[in-house]
Order: C-alpha cells, then structure tokens, then sequence
C-alpha cells in the first residue's frame, strides 16, 4: 500500500510540476543590501552561467553602480539577465529620482516584449513599477518538445533559460525583484509572424506591444512563430505546449491566414482545412476550461493604381468569422481594422507602419527595405490597441487588466511624428519568414 500511495504521487507530481514548484524570489540590490536574502551587486558584471545571473551583450561596459547612493545608473541601453525556471514572474523594479531632473524609462523583457513605455521619474521621488514576464521552454510535459526553427528560434532570448530585461533611455535602480506568480490568468498567442515576438529591429509585432497594455494581474504567453500556419503550428507541437501548461480560465487569441494561404492539396482551401483547424484549436482549448478567442488576419499593404485598398487574403478573413459564429467564440476583426488604418493613413503615409526604411538606416543595411506584410514598432503598437479594443467590445474579463488605455479608432491612429520607440541593440535586414 505504500509503494502505491508513493508511485500515485510520484506520478501526481510529474503531471502537476507547477502545483508543487518552489516558490521563487530574487531580489538585487546596488551598492547596498537592504534585505536579507537579496543579491548584492557592488558592479556592473558579465552575465555568468555559474552563478545565474549578470549583464548581457557587454552592456555591463554602459552601466554604473553607485555605492554610496545606491543604485544602478545608465543612461545607455543595457540588458540584465537571471536564471530561471518556465513560469509567471512578476518583476519588480524600485526607481530612484534624480535630484535634478526627471527623467524617462523604458523597459522590454526578453525578445523586445514592450513592459513599461516612456515612464517618467520625478526628481528626489522614489516610484516601484511592477509587471508580468512569462517565460517558456520548448519541453511538453507529457513528452516530447516543441519543433523549434533552427537557427532562428534557437538564437531568441524568447527560448533560452533565462528572464533578460532590456533597459532603454535613461535608469536610476535602487533593486530588481522577481517572483514567481501561478494564480494569475494567463494569454496565450498562437499566430504568425504578425504576432509572434520579432527579435530583431525594426521587425515587430503586435504580440509583444501587447504586454504593455496589462497590469500585474495577466501573463502574456506568445508562442506565434514567423512562416507559421493553423498546420505547421499543429505539427510543430506548439498547441500541444500550450495546452500542457494552459489551466481553467486561461485565454489563446488565435490569428492565423497568412500562411495558410500558400497550402497546397485537396484539404488545402479557407473553408477546407483552414477552418477544420480552427475548429479543433478552439475545442480543444476549451476542453482545457480556457477561453479561445479568434483575430482575423491582419490585412497586408496593397494599394491599386487609383489608391484602392486592396483586400489579398481571400476567404480566409470571412472563414475565421464564420467559425467564430458558429463555435458562439469572441471575434476580434482586426482584418477590417487594419484596413481602415492604411485606408487612414494613405498609400504613402501607411509604409510608416511597416518596415520601409532608406540604405542605412540600421547598420548593416546596405539596401532599401520596402516589406508590405511585417510592421515596425509603430504599426504594432497601433495594432495592438486594435486588440485591446476588441476585448472590450466583446466585454471579455480580462478587459479590467487594462491599464493606460481609453480606447482607439484605426480611422484616426496615433501621430507616427510624435510616437517614440529607442531602437533595441539587436538588428537584422532579413525578413521574417512568412513575407
């Protein structure tokens, strides 16, 4: 009897690793220890895998801790990174005001995930911002491993072991800390190169504007990878992931059609596989007690010779409504408010939303960049509000997470002049897959 109560427990706690997972908590402070227990960092070192934690990208060079004010100071972008497991962590970071002069911060998590924009500190104030990073790993409990794309993925800070936080503008820190979190409701992303977590600049996407728009109380899960299809996504086990470590009252948002297009075969079609696959993410999702919400795609920026929008993905956007109605799930269209964004914008004025970019604009970039699918940070941003507002007008709950925002109309978007985003370190002139 006792070797059956062990071998029922031994089993419980391999099919429930987060029920039973250790609470975590590190805190760092600089140039003082306030609390017993928090790491002590009296300079600026490299990130090291002995000890789990440090500064990446040689960014400690652009970093200095001041031991008698106690605290970090920079006023370049510098990257900071800890060891930890798969889960929920919610970041702490305790900011120090400058005694002269306020100043501005912002902050990215991991594969440039937006977390706090623009945020000013006053003068001798002191000001703690908390938010939510989920970190993944690419093991499924029940066996087997997500089919990461080598060697995009495998390069991501998106996969590795690690929570990096990406500090832009100007930083004055007293202490980071972080915590491990299970009882919050987390959003799981399953889409394309549209929303997955573009690494590089200027790609971007609105899966990791998102964040931003949430407080403390919601996870954001992206798991949308670029080229990705309702079918590669299946066979690549990334559903299978998602719903290994999914639980009652979670949410996937579903965006897909871009790729889907190209499918070849008698199954290949809108309202053929395409569909049939939407059908068995939202049914299996709930089977999981979760909630599934499905986004139409993303319109691309395709202009006719008389300035007409044209609209080049087909069926597909009039399939995902239709499956939305008939499965009774959320509809987000973002296929009609991406539409009359460009239609707003113009056929000139739209490339700002999209990566058209002059030679020379990012390093390395010897030619012109004219790329009508994927957006840069401003074009995500803009579209992510477009998110934000379909989950009010389909009174999800998780509309009362949202911070910072009274709502938007695509018609009438945001002044790109007067929009800032200081460019992450990390740069590349290859498109995305999926283009």
């Amino acid at each position: 009897m006792q070797r059956l109560i062990l071998t029922i427990g031994l089993l419980i706690l391999i099919k429930c690793p987060v029920l039973f997972a250790e609470q975590i908590v590190k805190e760092f402070n600089f140039g003082h220890k306030t609390k017993s227990g928090s790491i002590l960092l009296k300079k600026a070192m490299a990130y090291q895998i002995n000890q789990g934690y440090g500064f990446e990208f040689s960014t400690e060079q652009s970093v200095t801790i001041d031991q008698k004010n106690r605290n970090l100071f920079s006023k370049k972008p510098f990257y900071f990174s800890v060891k930890v497991p798969e889960g929920n962590y919610k970041i702490t970071i305790s900011y120090q005001g400058l005694g002269n002069q306020a100043y501005s911060s912002t902050i990215r998590s991991e594969s440039r995930r937006l977390q706090i924009e623009n945020q000013e500190v006053l003068p001798n104030r002191v000001l703690d911002r908390t938010f939510i990073v989920h970190i993944k790993n690419s093991k499924i409990v029940s066996g087997g491993i997500v089919a990461l794309k080598k060697p995009r993925e495998l390069q991501k800070l998106d996969w590795d072991n690690k929570l990096t936080l990406e500090f832009q503008q100007t930083n004055c820190i007293s202490a980071i800390r972080i915590e491990s979190v299970r009882d919050i409701p987390t959003i799981f992303l399953a889409g394309n190169s549209t929303v997955v977590n573009q690494e590089d600049e200027p790609w971007t996407s609105w899966g990791q504007m998102i964040p931003r728009f949430f407080d403390s109380g919601i996870a954001i899960a992206n798991h949308a990878e670029s080229g990705l299809a309702l079918s590669s996504f299946l066979s690549s086990k990334r559903l299978e992931k998602i719903l290994s470590v999914a639980k009652s009252g979670d949410y996937l948002f579903i965006e897909f059609g871009h790729n889907d297009q190209k499918e070849k075969g008698e199954y290949a079609g809108a309202y053929k596989g395409y569909s049939e696959r939407l059908r068995h993410f939202v049914n299996e999702f709930r089977t999981k007690g979760g909630i599934p919400v499905i986004l139409t795609s993303t319109a691309r920026r395709a202009f006719d010779e008389q300035g007409n929008l044209l609209q080049t993905l087909g069926d597909f956007p009039d399939a995902a409504r239709k499956v939305a109605a008939e499965l009774q799930v959320p509809l987000i269209d973002l296929n009609k408010k991406t539409s009359l964004f460009y239609k707003a914008l113009g056929v000139e004025e739209s490339k700002r939303a999209f990566v058209h970019y002059p030679a020379h604009t990012f390093p390395n970039q010897k030619n012109d960049l004219a790329d009508n699918t994927h957006f840069n940070p401003y074009g995500a941003y803009e579209i992510a509000k477009m998110v934000l507002t379909g989950i009010k007008e389909n009174n999800l709950n998780i509309a009362d997470h949202i911070v910072d925002f009274q709502g938007f109309d695509p018609q009438q978007p945001d002044d790109f002049k007067t929009w800032y985003w200081p460019p992450s370190l990390i740069n590349s002139v290859v498109k995305p897959d999926g283009n």
